[in-house]
């Protein structure tokens, strides 16, 4: 499967909160929501008539596979991949095959690039940067390893908890990094998370003493984004209500 076109409005458009800097999501979106909403705010970005965004969202059960993605990295066989459910998505970003889920958290920034880094790998830094300060906020360390984007802790191997990918077009953000708070790892089993064959993957909950709260992590992620992207307006929250199906 492959990303459509953007499309100019969803049906379900009431359900994205407009205007606000940080936009956070409760319940769990769909990719391709996600993607069309991301879609729409990068073309109005590219215009200036939107101000820099940045989304915070889980996502619903999906494998996507990055530019560096090969056969190998995810067997090939999307049936088998996907029989537990999950949805499967040939995407436009840097990087190989990772796994979205319930429980792991999304940041998607929406931004002029030379507002905030000098070009993609800056922005990388500053997206693990993000999570690393997160990270510390509960007592747990985390790492970067050259080489291998993302951000690792060591239990004492490195593990991976945080992942990166991005793109840009015409100056503006696309994609970025998600966290792993408190998911199932068992779905990154059957892949070769982000090419590697040896990556082992876990999640803030599996190395933290004490209870994670994914409504905490959220709004510390908010305080981060606000201050790493210069972003002064309050977040908006998203409604609960559930989404409408892909069908």
């Amino acid at each position: 499967m492959t990303l459509p076109q953007a499309i100019t409005a969803l049906d379900s458009d009431v359900l994205y909160p407009r205007g606000e800097a940080v936009q956070v999501f409760t319940a769990p979106v769909p990719y391709l929501h996600a993607w069309n909403l991301q879609s729409r705010l990068h073309e109005e970005r590219v215009h200036n008539r939107v101000p820099d965004t940045v989304l915070i969202l889980e996502h619903r059960p999906v494998y996507t596979l990055g530019r560096r993605t090969t056969t190998s990295h995810w067997g090939g066989n999307a049936s088998l991949l996907c029989e537990n459910g999950a949805e499967l998505h040939h995407v436009n970003r840097g990087g190989s095959v990772t796994f979205h889920g319930p429980g792991q958290i999304v940041i998607y920034p929406v931004v002029k690039l030379d507002r905030h880094a000098t070009g993609p790998r800056q922005l990388v830094w500053v997206l693990e940067e993000i999570l690393v300060q997160l990270l510390s906020r509960w007592n747990i360390t985390g790492h970067r390893i050259p080489g291998k984007p993302g951000v690792w802790v060591m239990t004492p191997a490195p593990e991976k908890i945080g992942f990166v990918g991005i793109r840009i077009e015409r100056g503006v953000t696309l994609h970025g990094v998600a966290l792993n708070v408190d998911l199932d790892v068992t779905p990154f089993h059957r892949i070769h998370p982000c090419g590697f064959s040896d990556c082992r993957i876990t999640s803030m909950a599996a190395v933290c003493p004490k209870a994670i709260s994914l409504d905490s992590v959220k709004q510390e992620l908010v305080q981060l984004c606000r201050t790493m992207f210069k972003l002064d307006r309050p977040a908006a929250l998203e409604r609960t209500d559930d989404h409408p199906s892909d069908n």
